[in-house]
């Protein structure tokens, strides 16, 4: 059979392949992105859906506009206006789940060899979703500071062409750090001089364990050039598939006929049963539950690190999300490592953080999540895998500077 060009950019991903091991009770997996379902609102949600599926409510079955539910939409925005980012319910397009939001900016923006400008490392799933676009990227390092934005300046200069800048800025995925203020506010600055579009995507933001949080790019923005995402799948339940977004005029109508073209709509069950758990539950007193338990895994996991790793690997400290980073030395590949050592013997699996770079593979990382692994497997996960490290690493020294800065931190920056 003869597929499509841009079929030759689409394979399988390493969390795709993670779910391989599934089927191994004795497996302990930091590897997904997951929140605990044990948080999810059972109760709460049934409610709704009782009081929804009732003959006199047979819409909440029916077809709905392709930008979403009214009600919702002005709920969103509500909630946005809440953190700081002005916004109406006509600025707001409704996803199916945030996934779907990286799919339809890169089809706005993206001819085959466009630029995209992303972090390096940066979030897998947006790679997966640019791929089929056939883009070329130029990368931006990180540090313990998020995106270096001096750096993208120079990327900037050099490729004045670029379609957009990608960046997950609060709670990075996949090293757990956080973009500064200043370079949030310098981000905007350079993305106005060299006009060109920012996709900033959110899914953790609302996941802050400590300190207060940065404002949004949206709410730096001025002249209308933040595309921004977010998604319930973090703070709800991922089984809703529901995100939304916010853009200029211009680009949100344009985004909603792709979004008309690719799924007609959101489901509209589940944009009702959401609509109406914001409308008669305390979604903040639950997003705070998930901030308690959230973070005393962060804790649990960093503390479980520090005892147990050789002194030659190294971890970030997220201040909220799902995440943390490993550094191994120089030389030390984590997939063959994973496969060979982790996974057979240690019974733990990750991800391998080399997917993770857009241009520049490096081998020698790996992202673990803390959210989605009960606390007592966290311990006995994190301490098989330490062990295994001490007897394959016990004679290498890390040497790669590269982002030792970042990974090398133990404490919370200030």
């Amino acid at each position: 059979m003869i597929f499509a060009r841009r079929m030759s950019r689409v394979r399988p991903s390493a969390i795709r392949e993670l779910l391989a091991h599934g089927a191994d009770p004795d497996l302990i997996s930091f590897g997904g992105g997951y929140p605990d379902q044990r948080l999810f609102p059972l109760d709460d949600l049934r409610a709704v859906l009782d009081d929804l599926l009732r003959p006199e409510r047979s819409q909440v079955l029916q077809y709905a506009t392709s930008e979403g539910l009214p009600a919702l939409r002005a709920l969103i925005a509500e909630r946005m206006r809440a953190g700081g980012t002005p916004t109406s319910a006509d600025d707001v397009l409704v996803l199916s789940g945030g996934q779907q939001g990286l799919d339809l900016v890169a089809k706005l923006l993206v001819d085959p060899g466009d630029t995209i400008i992303v972090e390096d490392p940066t979030f897998l799933g947006a790679l997966i979703a640019f791929a089929p676009l056939e883009p070329s990227y130029a990368t931006v390092r990180m540090d313990e500071q998020g995106m270096d934005v001096e750096r993208l300046a120079e990327v900037l200069r050099a490729n004045p062409d670029a379609k957009f800048i990608y960046t997950v800025p609060d709670f990075h995925n996949p090293t757990g750090v956080t973009m500064s203020i200043e370079r949030r506010r310098r981000l905007i600055e350079l993305a106005n001089e060299y006009d060109v579009l920012v996709l900033e995507d959110t899914p953790y933001r609302e996941l802050c364990f400590e300190g207060v949080q940065a404002p949004t790019l949206a709410s730096l923005d001025t002249e209308g050039r933040v595309v921004h995402l977010s998604s319930f799948s973090k703070i709800l339940a991922p089984g809703l598939r529901l995100g939304w977004l916010t853009a200029s005029p211009e680009i949100r109508e344009r985004l909603g006929l792709l979004k008309l073209a690719a799924d007609t709509q959101s489901g509209t069950l589940a944009m009702a049963a959401t609509a109406a758990y914001l409308k008669g539950f305390d979604i903040d007193a639950h997003v705070q539950r998930l901030r308690d338990v959230y973070r005393a895994k962060r804790d649990l996991m960093i503390r479980t690190i520090d005892e147990t790793f050789p002194d030659t690997v190294a971890r970030t400290y997220p201040t909220g999300g799902l995440f943390t980073w490993l550094t191994f030395p120089e030389g030390f590949d984590s997939a063959r490592f994973m496969a060979e050592v982790a996974v057979p013997e240690a019974k733990v699996a990750y991800v391998p953080g080399a997917t993770f770079f857009a241009v520049d593979p490096r081998p020698n990382h790996a992202r673990v999540n803390f959210s989605s692994v009960p606390e007592e497997q966290i311990v006995a996960g994190i301490t098989r895998l330490g062990e295994a490290l001490h007897r394959a690493v016990a004679e290498i020294r890390l040497v790669d500077a590269d982002f030792a800065t970042l990974t090398s931190q133990k404490e919370p920056v200030a």
